[in-house]
């Protein structure tokens, strides 16, 4: 697939304010700073499309762009953030459940994973839930780039033993960096494959 076509569509904190023109929708989340602003950018092939920042917790409500005007991309707020207050970090809590337990349209949650370290409990944890709730999901480890082959394939090799100790199979997972473009033909081909079989 090639994006042709990306168009910021609106902004919310809860599904009822969603862009009235119903469509798939394919949401991206992950850890503060886990470099998703930045992945967004590089898949779109639009530098500015979504806010990047080196200050953690930028992102605070749904975003959602229109994708060659048959598909939504939502950019969802970053969780863990912790410089925030206990009353701010659950009402992020409250926007993002809201969205992936009540968003009809969503299709499929990517879930970033920085691949430089192990998938820590907070990432364990909401997959877990993502399980729990039959919401499906992928995980994209975001700067490839970071660290030599060898020191990620290891890496790679641990968080995934770890996730069988709690999942009888793997979701699809995939390697990205949005200094290189590594992994957009395969996260976008992928999203086509379930575009075709809705």
């Amino acid at each position: 697939m090639k994006i042709t076509k990306a168009t910021f569509a609106g902004s919310s904190t809860r599904v009822s304010q969603k862009p009235a023109r119903s469509l798939p929708e394919f949401a991206f989340i992950g850890r503060s700073n886990v470099g998703k602003s930045s992945l967004i950018n590089m898949l779109t092939g639009h530098g500015k499309l979504a806010m990047t920042s080196s200050t953690p917790g930028k992102t605070k409500l749904v975003n959602h762009f229109l994708i060659n005007d048959k598909w939504y991309l939502v950019d969802l707020p970053g969780y863990g953030f912790a410089k925030m207050s206990k009353s701010g970090k659950n009402e992020l809590q409250a926007v993002i459940r809201d969205y992936i337990h009540n968003s009809a349209e969503l299709v499929n949650l990517f879930v970033l994973v920085d691949s430089r370290h192990d998938i820590p409990k907070i990432d364990l944890d909401f997959m877990a839930e993502l399980g729990e709730n039959g919401i499906p999901f992928a995980i994209i480890y975001t700067k490839c780039d970071k660290q030599g082959p060898n020191v990620f394939a290891a890496q790679k090799v641990r968080n995934e033993a770890r996730l069988l100790e709690d999942w009888e199979e793997l979701p699809p997972i995939f390697s990205s960096s949005a200094e290189s473009g590594l992994g957009k033909e395969e996260i976008l081909d992928y999203i086509e494959s379930i575009l075709k079989s809705l």
